[in-house]
């Protein structure tokens, strides 16, 4: 099972449309699909008409290391993207602020992760938007 990550908290999963892996058969993306699995060495701009009309796209992240998804994930946001972005996989509470500003609307978890990190630890940074250097610097700057 998996806990869905939000602003608000945990929350089980709402999406019911299951998800298309993104491969070389460009057709299969094409042909009515709703939701999308990108894997973290994806290179957005190679996408091209394959998302449009689709209303998720969800990114892989292997590792907790591994920071690729983030840049996937601006870059989508950057190309016009407005659908809903969940990250999937190895995020950590700490990098959710992260996850948030590149661009993510959720997190995908699984439960042991989310017992290991609970709720209050991914709460505390869903302040996501006060919280960033740029107005930390302002704050100062204003003192």
């Amino acid at each position: 099972m998996t806990v869905i990550v939000t602003d608000t908290g945990f929350a089980a999963d709402d999406w019911t449309n299951g998800f298309v892996a993104l491969n070389a058969d460009a057709e299969e993306a094409a042909n009515d699909v709703k939701a999308l699995d990108l894997a973290s060495d994806t290179f957005p701009e190679n996408l091209g008409n394959q998302i449009s009309g689709v209303d998720m796209i969800r990114i892989d992240f292997p590792s907790s290391a591994d920071g690729r998804g983030f840049t996937i994930a601006r870059q989508l946001r950057l190309m016009g993207f407005t659908g809903r972005l969940r990250a999937k996989g190895h995020v950590l509470a700490d990098q959710y602020a992260m996850a948030r500003r590149s661009g993510f609307d959720e997190v995908e978890i699984s439960d042991e992760l989310a017992a290991r990190q609970p709720e209050d630890q991914w709460l505390f940074r869903a302040n996501w938007k006060e919280h960033d250097y740029q107005n930390r610097l302002r704050a100062k700057a204003t003192k």
